[in-house]
């Protein structure tokens, strides 16, 4: 059994509440838009962490994280970017890799919308954490946690912090 914390959109701010939400995790992914070196850094100094670079991080980041991670997570296949759309409306790029061979779990980032959906036609979830940093028009600072246990995903739980 693994415990997962799921983020995107810190853009460079993280702080204790985000922490306290992942104590029990085992793995946090970040979905993007991370913001500075420090904000991933902090994370990877308390918990393994698998990330992508974001639209608005530069070059110190992008030659750390890829655009795309394509991972297992026990028996959980797991796509991961910052810019991928959502049910209905995925952007071209990820159409093709849907297409071709959808995973299990399509986590994206980029909207500041925190949104989970079952994809019937590709017979994944779909997990968009929202933005857990304070830029951005958002009005609630979000993340999530869920637990996979050999192939299942279960547990999810959403985490709101007012700005």
């Amino acid at each position: 059994m693994t415990r997962i914390g799921i983020i995107s959109d810190t853009h460079s701010y993280i702080d204790d509440s985000i922490f306290n939400f992942f104590k029990d995790c085992d793995l946090i992914c970040h979905a993007g838009d991370i913001g500075n070196v420090s904000v991933a850094e902090s994370i990877s100094k308390i918990k393994q962490l698998k990330a992508v670079y974001g639209n608005i991080d530069g070059n110190e980041l992008r030659l750390m994280f890829p655009k795309t991670q394509r991972f297992f997570c026990e028996d959980v296949d797991i796509l991961m970017m910052h810019i991928g759309g959502y049910p209905g409306k995925y952007q071209n790029e990820i159409k093709e890799i849907l297409r071709v061979k959808p995973p299990k779990l399509l986590i994206t980032g980029h909207s500041h919308i925190l949104k989970i959906i079952y994809d019937k036609k590709y017979d994944l979830l779909f997990i968009n954490p929202g933005a857990a940093g304070k830029y951005g028009s958002h009005v609630v600072r979000t993340a999530i946690r869920l637990t996979i246990d050999k192939s299942n995903i279960s547990n999810v739980e959403i985490l709101e912090i007012p700005r």
